[in-house]
Order: structure tokens, then sequence, then C-alpha cells
């Protein structure tokens, strides 16, 4: 679904996802996935640094990848729960923990996928 672009304001496209009615969800908070064969940070939450007015979102930051999602179905396969959802003083505090939500995200998928 479309968002409100802040995502891609901050320096983080995302994609906007709404599950199936029938889907679990796991709890508010930062992941480490995988989504069809690509690495992507995902926040599950209601975004508390700004007020958008908008109920739980799930926002897919898929790393390394340029091209448009719109449209797309995404599968998301969740490897560790980085951290749980915070408010953030300012859109800079947000953005220094995006970097280090993504770099802890490379760290998950390497640690899972050790070089032979």
């Amino acid at each position: 679904m479309h968002g409100d672009g802040r995502g891609r304001e901050l320096g983080f496209p995302t994609a906007n996802l709404i599950p199936e009615e029938a889907l679990a969800c796991p709890g508010h908070g930062v992941y480490a996935c995988l989504s069809d064969g690509h690495l992507a940070a995902v926040s599950i939450g209601v975004r508390p640094t700004f007020k958008t007015g908008r109920g739980e979102l799930i926002e897919a930051y898929i790393i390394d990848f340029e091209g448009d999602l719109y449209g797309s179905t995404l599968r998301l396969e969740f490897l560790e729960r980085l951290r749980g959802e915070r408010r953030f003083d300012t859109p800079e505090d947000l953005v220094a923990q995006m970097h280090r939500d993504v770099q802890r995200t490379r760290e998950v998928l390497a640690a899972q996928r050790p070089l032979a």
C-alpha cells in the first residue's frame, strides 16, 4: 500500500504491508527478515516518533534493493527480533537507530549463513 513517503524522506524507503487476516503478526518492534531472497529490516508498530493517526503498520526496508515494489506481494521470513518499538526525540535520532538496525540485520544473516 502507499504510505506517507516518510521512509523515503529519511533515506529508508519502505514497502508498507497489510497482512492477510488469516496470518499471525509478531509484536511491535524491529526485526531482521528475509523477503524473497533479499535482506530486510522490518518495523511493526504505530510509528510513535510521528503522529500519523494510522493504526498498526508493517514497514519493510529491503536492504540494497532499488526498484518499484508497488503492487508486489512480499513474503517475510522473520529471523530475529532486534528491539522493541520506541519513540525517538528527533527524526535524526531515529535515522541513526535505523542505520544500527540495518547493520544488525546484516550481522544476523551473516551469523546464520557462515562463510564456507
